[in-house]
């Protein structure tokens, strides 16, 4: 029996949620950004009330329980030892993304990284003059289908004004997990054209596939460290990115300094809030984690199982081993703008192009909500398709 009832959303419309915002006065589902409608872990709801209950909500900084919490989880969930010194605190993870370009490179210069990706990963290095060069991935249809790096075109792609890789370990939205193997080619590659690599693994306790353990990519070894940008935090997972709570971890000084001061004077300190569900998410929430695991695996199910049975021209190309995402092949539907297709009759989806995929060719599903949620989806979505 479930200790924790996911089933049961509270109602979002006509709240401050960008989520559904969007839709506002329209029958609408939406399915779209990365935000889940599940409440948060009870155990950060009652440390929120705790923490509003003193009343003061001064500048912040981290207790030595929230870093020793942190530094404790990367320890017990991967075995990666890190120093609480290592840690840069941020108010986003797309934060941290912007700050590493501008850290790293230098204006035109180039921020290489792979697509469908996460839109910041593109637009990011853009936001100060570099320069965003994406390599697309190679879809291999044998097997159940798999995402694959296309090693040639990425040796390809590299020129001298090269100078960061971002990779997004596990990837949105591919829900694809790098497998050791992959991650040290990832990282012999940086090291051989003396790249820094940032390693977004916001995603990282998000792994539907239990066989697939994540791997922080600066766990490979003390040289890649050194040459490594993670960048990680709850909001995925605990259903707190609206608290604006995000860690680099930087274990090379001099690295670390330079990410520093890149941040100095435009980016916002964490608040009181966000510090207290942190701490929170990973000391308290592991029982509430895994049910939220159990919970999503059954929802992934539901739809590929439905989608297999009732959308033949709608195909889902490889396995979804993490995240809440489900990426959606719709070029056989014919469809100019998908995203829109779909909205005019009821759901809200991501429109692939924002990835860096072909017009008309996918769209992405967020199956972060309750499963009656996703079945009134797959009822409007079969009358779009009539």
């Amino acid at each position: 029996m479930s200790s924790f009832d996911f089933d049961t959303a509270p109602g979002r419309r006509d709240t401050d949620s960008q989520k559904w915002q969007k839709y506002a006065g329209r029958d609408v589902l939406p399915l779209w950004v990365a935000d889940m409608d599940f409440k948060s872990a009870p155990a950060i709801l009652a440390a929120l009330h705790r923490r509003v209950d003193h009343g003061i909500f001064g500048y912040a900084r981290p207790l030595k329980s929230t870093v020793d919490t942190v530094v404790a989880a990367m320890e017990q969930r991967y075995g990666w030892k890190i120093d609480p010194s290592w840690i840069v605190w941020l108010p986003g993870l797309v934060v941290g993304l912007n700050v590493t370009a501008q850290a790293f490179a230098q204006p035109g210069e180039e921020v290489l990284t792979l697509s469908p990706v996460y839109p910041p990963f593109m637009s990011a290095p853009k936001n100060s003059a570099r320069a965003s060069v994406s390599v697309p991935f190679v879809h291999q249809p044998v097997g159940g289908g798999s995402w694959e790096i296309d090693w040639d075109l990425l040796e390809r792609a590299v020129t001298p004004r090269t100078r960061l890789f971002y990779l997004c370990n596990p990837h949105n939205p591919l829900a694809r997990v790098w497998r050791r193997a992959e991650l040290a080619r990832l990282a012999e590659f940086c090291a051989r054209h003396d790249l820094v690599l940032c390693s977004d693994e916001i995603h990282c306790d998000l792994i539907l596939d239990p066989a697939l353990p994540h791997v922080p990519t600066a766990l490979l070894s003390p040289e890649i460290a050194a040459r490594t940008i993670t960048l990680m935090a709850p909001s995925k997972t605990y259903n707190v990115p609206g608290l604006g709570t995000s860690f680099a971890i930087i274990s090379d000084a001099a690295r670390r300094a330079r990410f520093s001061r890149a941040t100095a004077g435009i980016v916002a300190e964490v608040t009181n809030l966000g510090f207290t569900a942190c701490e929170a998410a990973y000391r308290d929430c592991e029982p509430w984690r895994q049910e939220l695991l159990a919970y999503l695996r059954g929802n992934r199910d539901y739809l590929l199982e439905t989608i297999a049975r009732e959308f033949p021209r709608v195909s889902v190309e490889a396995p979804v081993e993490a995240t809440y995402l489900l990426w959606l092949n719709v070029s056989a539907l014919g469809l100019g703008q998908p995203a829109a297709h779909f909205e005019a009759h009821g759901v809200g989806l991501s429109d692939g192009a924002m990835y860096g995929a072909a017009p008309g060719s996918h769209v992405r599903l967020n199956f972060g909500c309750p499963r009656a949620t996703l079945v009134e989806a797959m009822r409007r979505m079969q009358a779009a398709l009539r």
